[in-house]
């Protein structure tokens, strides 16, 4: 059985991978905020129409 636990070895080394990647991402990118404008069309805002 040394090749299901070598499988499941890497498959455990790149969770870790990948966890400590979106950890790295979470802790030390900053986002910058922006202003965001979004255009409504007239007749969205009159139902009765």
């Amino acid at each position: 059985m040394p090749t299901l636990f070598r499988f499941f070895a890497t498959i455990a080394i790149l969770a870790g991978l990948g966890f400590a990647a979106m950890f790295a991402l979470a802790t030390f990118v900053t986002p910058t905020p922006r202003e965001m404008t979004v255009s409504i069309p007239a007749s969205k805002l009159q139902p009765g129409k």
